[in-house]
């Protein structure tokens, strides 16, 4: 699938030394030491992430890649080669389209998955919210496929089921496995490594239907510049950029939140940023453990939960906000607190049924 970028004129790739594999010249741009190294240009890295993505990398170099990566830190331009990578293999049908691109990928420790309700809010206002994210890379989180499934909302393994998912409920969720296996298998190498890699970024920007908002979470705030940055080289409408609360897409409604945000202007882009007040003099405890019961106890209103209730309406005012919604922060919490106190308070009853994958 080609992006939606705008590219310059291909420059020269790096050549392998005579009897050198065609990758090596990769790992040495990144591995020759603090004077001679260096970050690779947007064709050198779609290049690179193309040949692993092709399973065309030996697994040492592979690992010797990513923790190169990590050490220099990744750049946008090597972020958008990235992404330039992975959507060349996503292949996405034709005609499917959404408002919003939403990456779910941290999981949730401190406090329960609340930003899932936000985006059935979200879906219930008329936005058509494409998910997509990974699991299990990160032990004891929770992770929003497990919690879709106690819900009993199906999970995506196909385009074809996305797009079937997206017109009954407004709403899908794909996991990376299913449009970027290899992506997958890479991030899946965090607890071998012991480190974070640059796919985890990567994932959050890789927006495969070209949704005009992009949203994403991030835990350390340092990184919001880059996305900014990469989503502008790749020619995204609108990226917003918050510290999520675990580094999910979800606001914490105990802290002050920013929101870092870049948007097309005519020709060029705006980088600007917005702050969110915190909606509570003190802080909340955070319970003692996360349960889809008590979530659902939430959602039928027989259990009061004033953070929970907090992070899901500030949340969705948040996404509506960007959405072009509503044109202020008053106005898109009020119709986010509308959304909340209309919802069906009955639509899953008192206990939840199997989730089904769809395929």
């Amino acid at each position: 699938m080609a992006t939606n970028a705008t590219t310059s004129q291909a420059s020269p790739l790096p050549e392998p030394k005579p009897g050198e594999h065609p990758f090596a010249p990769y790992v040495r741009i990144l591995g020759r030491g603090k004077r001679g190294s260096r970050s690779m240009n947007r064709d050198e890295a779609r290049h690179a992430m193309g040949m692993i993505l092709r399973g065309e990398v030996d697994d040492v170099q592979i690992g010797a890649f990513l923790m190169l990566m990590r050490v220099k830190e990744e750049s946008a331009e090597e972020l958008a080669g990235f992404v330039d990578a992975v959507r060349d293999h996503a292949e996405p049908p034709s005609g499917f389209t959404v408002d919003v691109d939403w990456s779910s990928y941290a999981g949730k420790r401190r406090h329960s998955p609340w930003f899932f309700f936000s985006i059935l809010l979200l879906a219930d206002a008329g936005l058509r919210v494409f998910i997509h994210g990974a699991e299990g890379h990160t032990p004891e989180r929770t992770y929003l496929t497990s919690v879709m499934a106690d819900f009993g909302f199906d999970i995506a393994y196909s385009w074809d089921a996305a797009a079937d998912l997206m017109e009954k409920q407004n709403f899908a969720y794909m996991p990376l496995r299913a449009f970027a296996p290899r992506l997958a298998e890479l991030i899946d190498l965090r607890p071998i490594l012991g480190l974070r890699s640059p796919v985890h970024s990567l994932s959050r920007l890789i927006n495969p239907l070209s949704a005009p908002l992009v949203i994403q979470g991030i835990f350390h705030p340092p990184y919001a510049g880059l996305h900014q940055a990469s989503g502008q080289l790749l020619g995204y409408e609108r990226v917003a950029v918050i510290r999520g609360e675990g580094g999910e897409i979800e606001r914490n409604p105990d802290n002050a939140m920013k929101v870092y945000r870049s948007r097309r202007d005519g020709q060029g882009f705006i980088t600007e940023e917005e702050s969110w007040p915190e909606l509570f003099a003190q802080r909340h405890v955070k319970p003692e453990s996360i349960a889809t019961e008590d979530m659902r106890a939430v959602w039928n209103g027989s259990r009061q939960d004033e953070y929970g209730e907090a992070a899901v309406i500030s949340t969705t005012a948040f996404a509506l906000v960007e959405a072009g919604a509503s044109k202020s922060q008053a106005q898109a919490l009020e119709q986010a607190a509308a959304l909340w106190a209309n919802r069906e308070k009955d639509r899953f009853g008192n206990s939840a049924r199997a989730g089904t994958a769809s395929t």
